[in-house]
């Protein structure tokens, strides 16, 4: 029987399964997947949905879904539907105490990033580091039992003032004890059952609110720190860690250091002393080796009795006698003022650095700074002008002129230069630098520099070749780092300090740990103390970074556009999330103002962070003023009064 032909059989085996599979798929789609009209055919296939019918219904199924907000433009339904889309990052969460009007941030070790956003997720949300705990200094004052004149007490609450001040100043918390926090301490009742020296008894109460509070600083309230913000004494003191009970030999029983139990231990071997009632100091009570002694105090200004008398002898005369004890005291809080002003002073030698950037068109940007490095560096008024601190014998008194304001084009990175720099908003530096009092996109796109205020200000300190988003980096260091926020003053050009603002005053004095020095006032009255005229120092000199003078037409001009950015920016904040009503859009100055910021990353990015920290800064000293504020008076007579005199 002959062989019938197999076209296959010309194939090898592999190959012939590949052609046999195709070949049955194509006959199954040609006469199974075609439809037919005959009417024979059985009708439940026409429920059946199938090709056109099929596809219709998928489309009505997804219009039926709910939609997305207009928010996301570049999320559609069917991939927020797909089940195997990658997982997205949420924002961190809201933090206690992280938001100021329309300030908000988010503290974050990784607060040196470039860019917040990338931690946030949140374009209006800076990232700043977090914020370092004050360890607590603790001060007793009990008044009661005691009568005084007015202009006594007086004096003794602006001493408080200042001590609170230059304390919170150096990185501490400060607080004020009273015999309330003793009655607490267990061992109050075996205290009161002995017959104790005044001057012991005293001392033991101040120990008892110590014991009762915890591990901390035991500070009379004429101790106050005077040094540098790095000083080594103060840098300990800020860890917050006290291994053993420690006094200051030279500072008398002005300042103690200790954990809770310590002290508790140190009061317990005090009233069980069998000589106790013939002992007039605690120092002299306790066996020996209760204490370390650390001779290293150089940091801290004790203003003690014996103090004032082998110092300051005009002072001593007056509280020898009974009838000028009042006028006496009342020297005593410009003395110590003047004296941590001084102080401050002789830590920047080589003056204070008003920063000016594109000097051309911002002259009124900074006339804010230039007004507080005046007043920074005007002698303070002082009962004894001649005088150096009981820490610092070999200081300089401040002369006429002394400290010299500079305005240069650069941020320069020194450690004896005290530098105030003004941060404007991207919107605020164009609008000067090019004089419109309106900026669109398409100018923004053509006309203006990206960044420019930032590649100006560190074009010394990081040449001409690094990107604006790396020099972000070191400006937030500037900022925020303990080293550079002891030595500069970073402000917010939409913000301006005023001189008759009392908000701003105090934000300041609690920020440099000392009264500044006032301005006249305009209706010819003055606050105290009144700077004369050969005090006042005369406005910097000129340097190459100060730009060509401005005649009295340019620069009313300039402090027109200024008024008019300013004016712009607070409408772009008030309008953040608001609709202008036509389709949705956002409100025209807060969509200019993000133009803006888009087209300057590193400009803008500059301005979120310090206007964030400056806000977390008065944030911060305001929740502590509210927790202080409730022990005002409460349950002693003639308890401290926190207010300026």
């Amino acid at each position: 029987m002959p062989r019938r032909w197999n076209p296959c059989s010309y194939l090898p085996r592999r190959l012939q399964i590949v052609a046999s599979l195709t070949a049955f798929v194509l006959l199954c789609i040609l006469f199974l997947g075609t439809s037919s009209s005959d009417a024979t055919v059985d009708p439940y296939i026409d429920q059946v949905p199938f090709g056109p019918r099929l596809q219709a219904g998928a489309h009505q199924v997804v219009d039926s879904l709910p939609k997305l907000p207009k928010e996301l433009p570049y999320v559609n339904t069917p991939q927020w539907l797909n089940p195997f889309r990658g997982p997205a990052h949420t924002p961190p969460p809201e933090q206690a105490n992280s938001s100021s009007g329309d300030t908000r941030w988010y503290s974050d070790f990784k607060w040196r990033n470039p860019f917040s956003s990338s931690v946030t997720l949140d374009e209006e949300r800076a990232l700043l580091p977090p914020l370092k705990e004050r360890p607590p200094v603790y001060t007793y004052v009990d008044s009661a039992g005691r009568t005084k004149d007015e202009k006594s007490k007086a004096a003794e609450q602006e001493l408080l003032l200042i001590w609170r001040r230059a304390w919170w100043a150096s990185g501490f918390k400060p607080i004020v004890l009273s015999r309330e926090e003793a009655i607490k301490n267990p061992h109050y009742s075996t205290v009161q059952a002995l017959e104790l020296e005044p001057e012991l008894e005293m001392e033991l109460m101040r120990w008892l609110a110590w014991g009762r509070m915890g591990t901390g600083i035991l500070c009379n309230w004429l101790a106050v720190p005077m040094a540098a913000y790095d000083d080594a004494l103060l840098g300990f003191l800020r860890r917050g860690e006290y291994p053993t009970l420690t006094r200051y030999d030279g500072l008398e029983n002005g300042l103690f250091v200790g954990t809770k139990d310590d002290v508790q231990k140190t009061i317990k071997a005090v009233v069980s002393l069998p000589a106790i009632t013939r002992v007039k100091s605690l120092v002299e009570a306790v066996p020996d080796g209760t204490f370390e002694v650390d001779n290293e105090h150089s940091g801290v200004a004790f203003y003690s009795t014996s103090t004032i008398a082998a110092k300051y002898n005009a002072i001593k005369v007056k509280l020898d006698k009974a009838e000028t004890l009042p006028d006496g005291l009342a020297m005593l809080p410009p003395l110590i003022n003047s004296h941590l002003h001084m102080t401050w002073q002789n830590t920047f030698t080589s003056g204070i650095a008003v920063l000016k950037p594109l000097p051309a068109h911002t002259t009124s940007l900074i006339e804010p700074a230039i007004d507080i490095a005046r007043n920074l560096s005007q002698c303070p008024e002082s009962p004894i002008p001649a005088s150096c601190p009981p820490n610092r014998p070999k200081c300089k008194p401040c002369v006429s002129s002394q400290m010299v304001i500079t305005t240069p084009p650069v941020f320069r990175n020194t450690s004896t230069l005290f530098t105030i720099a003004t941060v404007p908003h991207p919107y605020t530096l164009n609008a000067l630098l090019h004089g419109r009092d309106q900026l669109d996109t398409r100018f923004i796109r053509r006309e203006t520099v990206r960044d420019n205020w930032m590649l100006a200000a560190t074009k010394e300190l990081l040449g001409t070749g690094l990107s604006s988003y790396a020099r972000l980096v070191y400006l937030k260091d500037a900022v925020a780092s303990p080293f550079g926020s002891s030595r500069s003053l970073w402000l917010n050009a939409e913000t301006p300090r005023h001189a008759d603002n009392t908000q701003d005053r105090d934000e300041l004095d609690f920020l440099f740990g000392f009264k500044i020095p006032r301005d006249p006032m305009p209706n010819g009255q003055s606050e105290t103390p009144v700077p004369g005229p050969e005090r006042r120092p005369p406005r910097p000199k000129t340097e190459f970074g100060d730009g060509p003078s401005l005649s009295k037409e340019e620069l009313a001009k300039e402090k027109k556009l200024l008024d008019k950015a300013r004016l712009f920016i607070s409408k772009a904040e008030r309008g953040k999330g608001r609709k202008s009503g036509k389709k949705g859009q956002k409100d025209p100055f807060t969509s200019t103002k993000d133009v803006v910021e888009a087209w300057n990353l590193a400009d803008a990015e500059s301005w979120k962070f310090v206007r964030a920290w400056n806000a977390r800064r008065r944030v911060e000293r305001r929740s502590w003023e509210a927790e202080e504020e409730a022990f005002l008076g409460k349950g002693v007579i003639d308890r401290w009064m926190d207010k300026i005199i």
